[in-house]
């Protein structure tokens, strides 16, 4: 591990001490001292909500942001993505105030953890085991669109909009399950069951990305044409299918709450969505700007669903139309 590689990742096991710290020392306050509380701790008491928010402000959006402009990149967000659902899950099943039915808190904290581990794993094989290898793409695209502006635009853009209000927004149907005591019924092996099914359609759909790129960038090696788009196994029946996958995790999320009364909490995951039917069409511009594969991706477009799995349409009855 080289040195850059390795303060990556001490930084990055460092970077949420703050916010763990200070919420075992409340706990340990309020369990020592719980009939007279400080002023402090007795706010971190009655809003549990509002102190995952303002963590999350001081902790991410502030600290993250401050890092970033150390490092000049924002690599590091893009991994918490895939931890920070873990903490919050943590936060609220131990939270004082929380009550439960203990059987759906622990299926919602074993169900987030097998998420965590699946998306971490697809991110560092995806950056070839290296920490903060480099920021998300479409950061740096945003960054040389707001030149020097961008310090202070991407507080906004990248932290307090695009993970604060995204990353609760989406969460908090964890925050419902460990808010409210009502026995385990049908709707919650079906939530499980969405979400469980959503993790292996994306575990599967990005390991054939990831196949497919690995083996595309040993012909680029051996200087042999590269093979222009993945349109095998899952990638036959949706042009990201790992997106869809991952939909299904949050719309599950939404299954347990609805469940328990909280229906309203799907508006999270419906914004998410929404932003992600936006990023992929920014995926495909991306496609459609390689010469080498314009042409295919095109047939690809027609032929194929964009999100949800289908049957895919006769490329040559395409084709024919065309003509």
């Amino acid at each position: 591990m080289g040195k850059s590689n390795l303060k990556n990742a001490v930084v990055a096991f460092l970077v949420p001490l703050p916010s763990i710290l200070f919420y075992l020392h409340f706990l340990s306050h309020f369990q020592s001292d719980r009939n007279s509380l400080s002023p402090l701790w007795s706010w971190c008491f009655h809003h549990p909500l509002l102190l995952a928010n303002a963590l999350f402000f001081f902790n991410v959006n502030v600290l993250f942001w401050l890092i970033s402009h150390i490092q000049s990149s924002h690599w590091m967000i893009d991994l918490y993505w895939t931890v920070i659902p873990v903490l919050l899950v943590h936060h609220y099943a131990t939270h004082p105030l929380a009550q439960f039915d203990w059987w759906r808190s622990k299926i919602v904290i074993v169900l987030t953890w097998v998420w965590s581990i699946r998306l971490t794993h697809n991110y560092f094989r995806r950056e070839k085991w290296h920490w903060g290898a480099r920021e998300d793409w479409r950061f740096t695209d945003m960054s040389q669109q707001y030149g020097k502006h961008w310090w202070w635009i991407s507080f906004f853009a990248v932290y307090f909009s695009q993970q604060q209000i995204f990353l609760i927004g989406i969460c908090l149907p964890l925050s419902v399950v460990h808010s409210v005591d009502m026995p385990l019924n049908m709707w919650d092996f079906v939530a499980a069951g969405v979400c469980l099914c959503g993790i292996v359609i994306a575990y599967f759909a990005d390991t054939q990305l990831h196949n497919f790129v690995t083996r595309n960038s040993k012909l680029k090696e051996l200087g042999k044409p590269m093979v222009p788009n993945l349109d095998r196994g899952l990638w036959q029946y949706s042009r990201h299918p790992n997106y869809f996958g991952e939909q299904l995790w949050w719309w599950g999320l939404v299954i347990f709450a609805w469940n328990l009364g909280h229906g309203w909490t799907f508006v999270g995951s419906l914004i998410n969505s929404m932003c992600l039917a936006y990023v992929t069409v920014l995926v495909e511009r991306r496609m459609l700007k390689k010469e080498y594969r314009a042409e295919a991706y095109r047939l690809y477009q027609k032929t194929t669903s964009a999100c949800v799995p289908w049957f895919r349409s006769s490329a040559i009855a395409v084709k024919n139309k065309d003509t």
